[in-house]
């Protein structure tokens, strides 16, 4: 009994040793290991976790492409455009509210020309009196010419003066109205109100926009990066996250070289399916993507929290606590960028609802069950 009371006195005397200092090493070796400059876990209870959207991958090496930043533009394919034009000489009133990038159904009313007031008068007007005369004339000889009081020959220079009027005449052009031949949006306004037109030109592109061209204007610098360019990833100036030309069939159209170099950039051409996201015209920020590299990790750029100039991001360790970690970043593809160091594979990334990590970590709770106090 003595030997019991001697070690339960012992026991007694010990410090109590916290669940972050089990081993010999100090907190800051802790954290250099983690990645991160602080060792305490950031407190996230699930519920809380799931109401606002936080999801977690495991970090996996993989393949990641040697990439180039550019930048181009979304422009029509040549196939997909259809072109509306004059069906009269006369001054031209677009439709209210048409603008570039309005969106038209075919038959559309795209503007009215009015050849009223106009010197030298209403040249279809004209067309349509003549086409009446001769209506009129040819109304009078027929009965005769069946009555046998008209020679064939009267006949058929009456008939044929009523055709030749006929064709002369456009009930399109007597209705001044100018419509779309196709659905689509509205690429070009190649006029404006109170613009005198001839017959027949054009006044305004509707593109279908079912297939876009992507151009890229490549720095001549980077004439090397031509033989192993394969594919890109691109941002339109209207929206925060880039989209994949890999995911919208996208193709290389034909082998670019120096020689179609101007002014110091080459132009890079590709073909894609459009899902509606995309606006011919539009600016982008266009990642080219060049030979890729495997066993590289890459994080999606949602996951990346920016403080200070340093990047960072949260691991899950428990269901309920994450850790922060500085990593060194590299080359970005407009979705992704590869981490350089201060993250292994394995890890529990937080790849969704990163913010609300970041606000928990802000609050400095620590998750209860795991305080560095008892």
């Amino acid at each position: 009994m003595k030997i019991l009371h001697i070690l339960a006195a012992v026991a007694l005397l010990l410090p109590v040793c916290s669940c972050g200092h089990a081993d010999s090493h100090s907190d800051e070796e802790k954290a250099e290991e983690h990645g991160h400059g602080h060792g305490d876990e950031i407190e996230l209870e699930p519920e809380t976790a799931a109401r606002f959207g936080v999801g977690v991958d495991t970090v996996r090496a993989g393949v990641f492409s040697e990439v180039v930043k550019v930048s181009g533009q979304i422009v029509p394919a040549p196939m997909d455009q259809s072109v509306v034009s004059a069906p009269t000489s006369g001054i031209v009133t677009l439709a209210r509210g048409l603008n570039v990038g309005s969106r038209v159904g075919a038959g559309a009313h795209i503007a009215s020309i009015k050849a009223s007031g106009v010197s030298g008068g209403d040249p279809n007007a004209a067309a349509r009196a003549a086409m009446e005369s001769a209506r009129r004339e040819l109304d009078r000889i027929k009965p005769l010419y069946d009555e046998g009081l008209a020679s064939a020959k009267e006949y058929n220079d009456a008939r044929a003066a009523y055709e030749t009027a006929r064709a002369a005449y456009s009930p399109a052009a007597a209705s001044g109205a100018a419509v779309a031949p196709a659905a689509g949006i509205i690429s070009r306004l190649l006029v404006a109100t109170g613009q005198y037109v001839q017959t027949g030109e054009p006044i305004a592109v509707i593109s279908r926009n079912n297939d876009l061209t992507l151009r890229a204007d490549l720095p001549e610098k980077y004439v090397s990066f031509l033989p192993t360019l394969r594919s890109a990833n691109f941002r339109p100036e209207y929206l925060d996250h880039a989209l994949e030309l890999s995911k919208l069939d996208g193709r290389l159209i034909s082998a670019p070289s120096s020689s179609a170099a101007s002014g110091g950039y080459i132009p890079v051409y590709f073909s894609f399916r459009n899902d509606g996201t995309a606006i011919p015209g539009a600016y982008a920020e266009i990642y080219l993507l060049g030979a890729p590299a495997h066993g590289v990790i890459s994080v999606p750029l949602e996951a990346i929290s920016e403080q200070q100039g340093a990047f960072y991001v949260f691991t899950r360790v428990h269901d309920d606590a994450y850790m922060k970690h500085r990593v060194t970043t590299g080359r970005r593809d407009g979705r992704s960028v590869e981490i350089l160091s201060g993250l292994k594979e394995g890890e529990l990334l937080v790849t969704r609802g990163m913010q609300a990590v970041r606000m928990a970590e802000n609050s400095g709770n620590i998750p209860e069950g795991h305080s560095h106090n008892h």
